[in-house]
């Protein structure tokens, strides 16, 4: 018989709180138990152990983690401050992860998460919902099948709300990386950024605690630049109130024969441009849907909901912890997606490019 795999829910009412529906993602598997949630707020406690029906409930995580024999644990605050705590009590705890974005608040957490996770042989997954998408592996394949050439550049933004610039580059920009990295198959080698607060670079007096639990953050208007292996190139940029509608929170690969455009989401359809001048208006070629069966193929798949994302992901987990294989965005990719993000502010401040992996562990702000 399968095994049923014994899950613990950690949430934070008021800070973070269950994310984007990890908890009730849960709900929705027939190989796990919901057996425990914790909560420190006690209405949000009661309210949570209802919705997922679990066996038990406490005021402290530590004391859940100490007291029920958890297979996995579900860190679903998006408040980033916590991460840290409730990753190292769930690995001393021996148990496997699933957690909401973005990873951790710094290199130095990040370091320390994966050497306590590596050192017990733990498994973890991530809300990077796209990095788990089918429609991800199908745009692989036509790469892969030479349909827009070389590869060149990836150029990735966020939503550009009233967000843009520093929040958006934390709070959606992790999404964007996590997709740069498997379209470009690895880890930037360098990263070169110019960071700008009301159009001027960003010294001491910009920079302060931002929301979310994030840190010490500044920043209206971030451009980037990323070497990878195979020479190519990747940017990312966000300026604060200039997204549009639709947004542009995605990116696109430009290769020698055409381009073709991705969206942040499970399941979100990406579309190719089959043109070498990257421009439909000079040649009359259109835009053809990608979707999970391929190139101008209807999507049969009926799972996108961001829910149906956790769902694929949470799966990715589990099979993960039985044949003893990578997940699909492992803790080293989260801390690789951690570093492109670091690396823009560690630029900033040494005025020029500087090499990934990043010496700079410490948020390169705390260091202006």
């Amino acid at each position: 018989m399968a095994k049923k795999y014994r899950v613990g829910i950690i949430g934070a009412t008021g800070k973070g709180n269950y994310g984007h529906g990890v908890d009730k993602a849960f709900t929705k598997l027939p190989n796990v138990e919901i057996a425990a949630v914790a909560d420190a707020d006690p209405a949000g406690l009661e309210a949570a152990q209802k919705r997922v029906a679990a066996k038990a409930a406490y005021g402290d995580y530590r004391e859940m983690l100490q007291r029920e024999k958890l297979d996995i644990v579900a860190i679903c605050p998006r408040w980033i401050d916590q991460h840290h705590d409730m990753l190292i009590a769930a690995a001393e705890a021996g148990c496997h992860v699933y957690m909401e974005k973005p990873f951790c608040r710094n290199l130095i957490e990040c370091d320390d998460v994966l050497q306590n996770l590596e050192m017990r042989h733990l498994k973890l997954g991530i809300a990077h919902v796209s990095q788990y998408s089918p429609v991800l592996d199908a745009v692989l394949k036509v790469i892969k099948a030479g349909e827009i050439g070389d590869v060149l550049e990836i150029r990735g933004r966020g939503k550009e709300d009233r967000r843009g610039g520093g929040e958006d580059l934390w709070v959606l920009g992790s999404h964007v990386f996590g997709l740069m990295r498997s379209l470009a198959g690895g880890h930037p080698k360098s990263c070169t950024a110019t960071v700008l607060q009301g159009g001027i670079p960003i010294t001491e007096k910009h920079i302060a605690p931002a929301a979310e639990g994030i840190g010490l953050l500044t920043g209206d208007h971030i451009q980037a630049r990323y070497d990878f292996e195979n020479n190519i190139v990747g940017f990312f940029g966000s300026k604060k109130d200039m997204g549009g509608r639709p947004s542009r929170f995605g990116l696109q690969v430009f290769g020698s024969k055409g381009v073709i455009e991705m969206t942040s989401g499970y399941l979100a359809p990406a579309h190719i441009l089959r043109d070498s001048s990257w421009s439909p208006g000079r040649t009359g070629k259109s835009w053809e849907v990608i979707t999970s069966n391929g190139i101008g193929k209807p999507e049969t798949r009926t799972d996108g909901s961001y829910e149906g994302g956790h769902i694929a992901a949470i799966n990715d987990l589990i099979g993960s912890i039985e044949d003893e294989g990578p997940t699909r965005c492992t803790a080293e990719d989260c801390r690789g997606i951690i570093e492109m993000i670091a690396a823009i502010f560690e630029s900033q401040r040494v005025g020029g490019t500087v090499a990934l992996p990043l010496k700079t562990r410490v948020n390169p702000l705390s260091l202006f």
